[in-house]
C-alpha cells in the first residue's frame, strides 16, 4: 500500500513517517483497551498478578481519559473507616436512587473497595489525605484518619483528594511494572476465534494516528475500558460550548467494537436533556454555583441577600452546617446541592439539601434581584479552601482553566465573589434545554457493556471496566471496576492460551480501516458526517418518541451507513482517526435507536417516552432490555431487575482471589 499522504483540499504535508498497511504485531496475557482511570488500573492489576500486559490508548495515557486531568472527589467509598453507612446499604440506595436501573455489581464493587483502591493510590504517591493538618478542626475532617469527606458530613462515604497528579502516578507505576504502553492507536475492531461473531475475544486490531500502521494484538484475555459515546445528539465544530461533558474524543469506541463482536448490551434507550448537551452552555464550575465541587456553597443576590437552603423535604435550614447533614428521618443523602427536583419520584429520602428550588418565582415577585453570587468570602475559612483550595484545584475541568485562570487574572475567594449565570437566560450550568440537547449518560447512570460477576462479557474473555460498563458512573467507578477486572482478566488468562488471529477477518477489517483514504476527496469530511447523524438523532429519536419515528431515525442512518460513510474522506491518519470515530457514533446511534425501539413502554426513570405506549414504568416493563447484534438482526432479550443476586456471596470470594493473585 502506498506511503503517500492523499491531498485532501490544501493540508499541510504530514510531519511523520507514514506506514499505512504496515502491520506491528504484538502478543500479550491481557489486552486492555483504553488509557483512561479504567485501563490504567486495569493495567497495573493484572501486572500485579503477573500477566503480560499491553494498553492501546488513542491519545497519550499520561493524561488521556475523562479522568485523566484531575479528580476532587472519591465516591461512595462506603469501606472506609469513618463511613457511618456500610457498602451493602449504600450500594442498594444507590441503586434504589436509579429506580432499580443502576449495575448492583459495578456499584457494590465501587462501595466495598472504593477506600481499599485509594489507599493503593496513597502507595503510588497519592495525596489523600490531610497530612499537615491544613483544616484541623474542621467539620469535615476525620482525626483520626485525616481523611476529609465532601457533601454528607455525618455519612461519610465521598473523600476529598487531591487527585489532580493520580493519573501521571498511575502511568509511573505501570511504567515501573512493565506494562507496555502503546498510545496514538486507535482500536478499531475485536478479533474473535475463528473470525466469528459471538466467539471469544482473542485479541484486537487498530491503526496508528502518526503512521497510520495497523497494530494488532493477540491476548488471552482483554480488558475493554474504553470511554461511553459523546456527540450523539449534538455537534458542532463551529459552535462548540461545552456540547459534552466528557472529552469529545469520547466516541463509543469500545461499544461499536463489542457491538460489531456480538456483545450484550442493556438500557441504551436511556438518554436525558442535559445542558452539557447544548452548544450555549456555560463552563462547568467556572461560574458561581452550589453543586458538586462548589457544594455546599453560599449564593447571594445582587443585593447581598443569601438564597435560603432547605432540606429534602422543602423545609428551610438555618445554618451552614444544616447543608452538609442529612435531614431528620434521613441516615444519609446522596444528592445534594443545586438540584432543584428530586431525583425520582418517591425517591425524595436520597436527596440532600439544596438552594430552595422556588428561587425562580421568588426572583420574578421580586424577592430577588439578580444575578447571583457565589459568596466564597462569606464562607467559613474551613468551607472556602476547601472549595477552592482542594476541589477546585483537583477538578480535572477546573485546576487550569478555572482555578489558575481565574487567580492570575485577579480573583482573590478570601475577597471576591464569583457570578452565578443562573436566571441570566436559564438556570446556570443546570439550565432548562431544548428536548433534542441529549446527551447520553452525562447526568446519572447510562447503558453499556452487559457484564457478569467477573465483569466479563457474553464474549468469552472479554472484560469490561469504567464508563463503557451499563449503569455506572465517575471517577472511582472506573479505578475500582479497573483494579477488579484487571485481576479478574489475568486470572482468566492463566488458564487459556494464545489463539490465532483469523486472517480473513483482520484483511476485512483493515480493508474499512484504509478505505477512507482512497474516498473521493469532494464527498463529506467527518465533521459533516458526524453533523448529520446528530441531526437525525435530534428529528427522529428525540424526547417524544413513537414507532413511526424510530423507523424513520433507523432509516436515516442506515441510508448515513451505505451512502454518505463510504465517501468520508481522510488525507492523513489523524483525520483517518476521527472518520472512524464517526463511524463508531453512527454505530451507536444505531444501537440508541434499536433499544428504543425494544422498550414498548414510557419509564420517567429512563427519561423514555413513547407517544404509543404511554403509561409510565409499567410493572411488567421494569427489567432490563438486552440487545445484541446477530447478523443485519437486533436480538432482543432481558434481564430481571436485580439479576446480580446477593451482594456479598458473588463478591467476597472473587475479591479475596483478586487479593491472592496480588499477593502471588
Amino acid at each position: 500500500m502506498s506511503t503517500a499522504a492523499p491531498a485532501l483540499g490544501h493540508a499541510q504535508p504530514w510531519p511523520y513517517t507514514l506506514a499505512y498497511g504496515h502491520e506491528r504485531k504484538l502478543e500479550a496475557d491481557v489486552l486492555v483497551i483504553g488509557g483512561g482511570i479504567a485501563g490504567v488500573w486495569a493495567a497495573i492489576s493484572a501486572a500485579r498478578c503477573g500477566a503480560r500486559v499491553v494498553i492501546l490508548e488513542k491519545a497519550a495515557t499520561e493524561r488521556s481519559g475523562a479522568g485523566g486531568a484531575g479528580v476532587d472527589h472519591w465516591q461512595w467509598a462506603a469501606d472506609n473507616p469513618a463511613s457511618a453507612v456500610g457498602p451493602e446499604q449504600f450500594s442498594q440506595a444507590l441503586i434504589d436512587n436509579q429506580g432499580g436501573y443502576r449495575n448492583g455489581i459495578s456499584t457494590y464493587i465501587q462501595c466495598a473497595s472504593a477506600y481499599e483502591t485509594l489507599l493503593e493510590m496513597e502507595r503510588y504517591g497519592g495525596k489523600v489525605r490531610d497530612t499537615d493538618d491544613e483544616f484541623a478542626g474542621a467539620d469535615f475532617r476525620d482525626p483520626a484518619s485525616r481523611l476529609l469527606f465532601a457533601y454528607d458530613y455525618v455519612g461519610r462515604s465521598v473523600v476529598r483528594v487531591w487527585g489532580h497528579n493520580f493519573k501521571p502516578l498511575l502511568r509511573e507505576e505501570c511504567r515501573r511494572l512493565g506494562v507496555r504502553v502503546f498510545d496514538r492507536v486507535a482500536v478499531t475492531a475485536l478479533l474473535t476465534e475463528g473470525g466469528q461473531p459471538g466467539a471469544a475475544v482473542v485479541g484486537a486490531c487498530g491503526v496508528h494516528t502518526r503512521s497510520g500502521a495497523t497494530v494488532v494484538v493477540r491476548a488471552k484475555a482483554t480488558v475493554l475500558a474504553a470511554n461511553r459515546p459523546q456527540r450523539i445528539w449534538t455537534f458542532s465544530s463551529e459552535l462548540r460550548g461545552i456540547s459534552t461533558f466528557r472529552p469529545p474524543s469520547c466516541s463509543g469506541t469500545g461499544y461499536a467494537i463489542a457491538w460489531r463482536a456480538g456483545a450484550e448490551f442493556t438500557m441504551m434507550e436511556k438518554s436525558m436533556r442535559s445542558p452539557f448537551g447544548s452548544a450555549y452552555a456555560f463552563p462547568p464550575y467556572g461560574s458561581g454555583n452550589a453543586i458538586n465541587t462548589w457544594y455546599p456553597c453560599t449564593i447571594v443576590d445582587a443585593n447581598g441577600k443569601e438564597v435560603p437552603w432547605v432540606d429534602a423535604w422543602g423545609r428551610p435550614l438555618a445554618t451552614l452546617a444544616e447543608r452538609t447533614r442529612p435531614a431528620e428521618g434521613q441516615s444519609f443523602f446522596i444528592m445534594g446541592g443545586g438540584s432543584s427536583s428530586q431525583p425520582h419520584p418517591g425517591l425524595v429520602q436520597y436527596l440532600g439539601p439544596r438552594p430552595t428550588p422556588d428561587l425562580d418565582a421568588r426572583m420574578r415577585r421580586g424577592e430577588f434581584t439578580p444575578p447571583f453570587y457565589a459568596d466564597l468570602a462569606g464562607m467559613p475559612d474551613h468551607e472556602r479552601r476547601a472549595i477552592w483550595g482542594v476541589m477546585v484545584g483537583n477538578e480535572g475541568k477546573t485546576r487550569i482553566p478555572v482555578m489558575r485562570s481565574y487567580t492570575e487574572a485577579g480573583f482573590d475567594p478570601d475577597r471576591d465573589m464569583l457570578q452565578s449565570y443562573d436566571f441570566l437566560r436559564g438556570q446556570g450550568m443546570r439550565e432548562p434545554v431544548l428536548p433534542q440537547e441529549r446527551t447520553f449518560g452525562e447526568q446519572g447512570v447510562c447503558g453499556g457493556l452487559l457484564v457478569d460477576w467477573d465483569l466479563m462479557s457474553n464474549l468469552p474473555g472479554l472484560f469490561g471496566a469504567g464508563d463503557g460498563l451499563f449503569g455506572g458512573q465517575d471517577h472511582s467507578h472506573a479505578a475500582t471496576t479497573g483494579r477488579y477486572a484487571g485481576a479478574r482478566a489475568a486470572l482468566f488468562a492463566r488458564e487459556r492460551a494464545l489463539m490465532p488471529v483469523d486472517r480473513a477477518q483482520l484483511e476485512r477489517e483493515q480493508q474499512r480501516i484504509y478505505a477512507p483514504l482512497s474516498a473521493d476527496a469532494n464527498g463529506p469530511d467527518w465533521k459533516e458526517l458526524n453533523a448529520a447523524i446528530a441531526r437525525v438523532m435530534q428529528n427522529y429519536c428525540s424526547e417524544p418518541k413513537n414507532a413511526e419515528l424510530l423507523g424513520l431515525a433507523e432509516r436515516w442512518l442506515v441510508d448515513l451507513q451505505e451512502t454518505e460513510a463510504p465517501r468520508t474522506a481522510a488525507a492523513n491518519p489523524h483525520q483517518l482517526m476521527r472518520v472512524l470515530e464517526v463511524d463508531d457514533i453512527l454505530c451507536c446511534a444505531r444501537m440508541i435507536v434499536a433499544a428504543c425501539q425494544a422498550r414498548r413502554a414510557s419509564s420517567a426513570v429512563l427519561h423514555f417516552e413513547r407517544l404509543d405506549y404511554p403509561q409510565m414504568d409499567p410493572p411488567e416493563w421494569h427489567k432490563w432490555l438486552v440487545i445484541r447484534r446477530q447478523g443485519d438482526e437486533v436480538q432482543v432479550s432481558d434481564r430481571p431487575i436485580a439479576f446480580w443476586g446477593d451482594f456479598e456471596s458473588h463478591y467476597r470470594p472473587r475479591h479475596a482471589s483478586n487479593l491472592a493473585a496480588f499477593a502471588g
